[in-house]
């Protein structure tokens, strides 16, 4: 992994987007009002955060764009595919997340960005019925028109480089199959053969991606980028890669408060976290099968950071098997709410001589509006890595994930702790703005 300094970035930025829902129409929305100075990129890191470089007398905290060469958002390009055929504005409006005013202004912009037909298996969101979908002969042929579709979409709007980001619905969980995920040839076999159980149409835009030469970003739970095969195609291909899943709302709490408790040296005996959500990612998490990959993607996160095995006294309780606090999430679709998700945690934990306690949160939270700064944050964040030379699995950028990326062949355990995740962000932008890595991680 190179640890170079991040060459400045030449001409223009694609932004291609699987999916043009509530999310990617959100954050399009405000990437172009930003431009046009009618709103404030709010929730941004690489728009406001600042952090330290050098020590002593040469201390400074700066910036992000004053220590790395970000890309301007100025020179951002907006592409999409969806399986349903609505412009980018049309589905600004349809989402109803923002409110027209906030729209209007870029509504030619908007209306430009028009979505290409997706790569779409009805099996991996049975909830989604629209019809601008490829006519494909088999996986590996998915894959070409995906290749294709970046091409043409280089050559007709004179764009350098190009990030893919999957905005798109979950899929139906797939288990990582060592034979069919294990190598680039067994998933290219496997592609070629046709073989729709274990490789998911989001395999497709992530191969086509890094074959293209972009780096590709996971923004669900879905197991694309999660498998070996592609950690492996990264590194021939020399790109960066991300996933994966949006970490915005219970998740980002769940991470930031967890180390709390552990750092406080207070006992946990179960964290039960259920959602309600009524848009259309909440319509496919519906379905069982869906619903499974955000689960385990959305289970991840404690275990990494309250340990049984490191304090027995405090988290070695709680299951039946007396191993473990309990921790159980749930996700109910609930259309009235539409895009404005409510979490509760109910958060049982112990203290002093062993006498118990509850916490409550309860967080009522807009999914597009925490999730649009993420997507604008991977997406330039993944440009600079790639300008840095930095390829294969991007660890720096967990902290906008909710379950990082981790090389599980070796059991290596992701890390889920907000402040540990966010020393790692810091360190990896020092890198690759020529500063010295100078934080732990403890």
């Amino acid at each position: 992994m190179s640890t170079k300094k991040a060459e400045a970035p030449k001409g223009k930025l694609g932004v291609m987007v699987v999916g043009l829902g509530a999310v990617s129409s959100t954050f399009m929305t405000g990437v172009l009002m930003t431009r046009k100075g009618l709103a404030k990129p709010i929730g941004s890191m690489t728009q406001y955060d600042k952090i330290r470089v050098g020590r002593g007398e040469d201390k400074k905290y700066l910036h992000y764009k004053d220590i790395v060469p970000l890309a301007d958002l100025n020179d951002i390009v907006f592409g999409a595919w969806d399986v349903y055929p609505a412009n980018a504005y049309e589905s600004a409006i349809n989402a109803e997340v923002l409110k027209e005013k906030d729209i209007n202004p870029v509504k030619e912009e908007l209306e430009a960005i028009k979505p290409l037909k997706a790569a779409f298996d009805h099996n991996y969101a049975k909830r989604l019925n629209g019809d601008n979908v490829k006519q494909v002969k088999d996986r590996w042929d998915m894959t070409e028109q995906i290749r294709e579709d970046i091409r043409n979409f280089k050559a007709t709007t004179g764009v350098e480089r190009v990030v893919v980001l999957w905005a798109a619905s979950t899929e139906v969980y797939v288990p990582v199959d060592e034979k069919i995920h294990g190598t680039v040839a067994a998933l290219e076999a496997a592609m070629k053969a046709d073989d729709k159980d274990h490789i998911a149409p989001s395999m497709c835009y992530a191969y086509a991606a890094l074959s293209e030469g972009c780096p590709f970003i996971m923004g669900a739970p879905n197991t694309t980028v999660d498998i070996p095969a592609m950690w492996e195609l990264a590194e021939k291909t020399g790109m960066p890669i991300a996933g994966k899943d949006f970490k915005t709302g219970q998740t980002l709490v769940k991470s930031g408060f967890a180390p709390i408790i552990g750092t406080r040296c207070l006992g946990l005996s179960g964290w039960f976290s259920t959602n309600i959500l009524g848009n259309r990612d909440g319509l496919v998490l519906d379905e069982p099968a869906n619903f499974r990959t955000k689960e385990v993607s959305k289970l991840s996160t404690l275990e990494s950071i309250l340990v049984p095995e490191k304090q027995p006294d405090l988290y070695g309780h709680g299951n039946d098997e007396d191993t473990q606090y309990y921790h159980k999430v749930r996700i109910n679709y609930y259309p009235p709410r539409n895009d404005n998700k409510e979490g509760w945690d109910n958060i049982d934990i112990f203290g002093w001589m062993g006498y118990p306690m509850q916490i409550k949160i309860n967080f009522l939270c807009r999914d597009s509006i925490l999730a649009a700064p993420l997507c604008l944050d991977l997406v330039l964040l993944s440009d600079l890595a790639m300008r840095a030379g930095r390829y294969g699995t991007q660890r720096f950028l967990s902290f906008f994930l909710k379950s990082p990326m981790h090389d599980y062949t070796v059991g290596e355990v992701p890390v889920n702790h907000l402040f540990q995740q966010y020393t790692m962000l810091k360190n990896a932008i020092r890198e690759m703005g020529g500063f010295e890595a100078d934080e732990e991680i403890d």
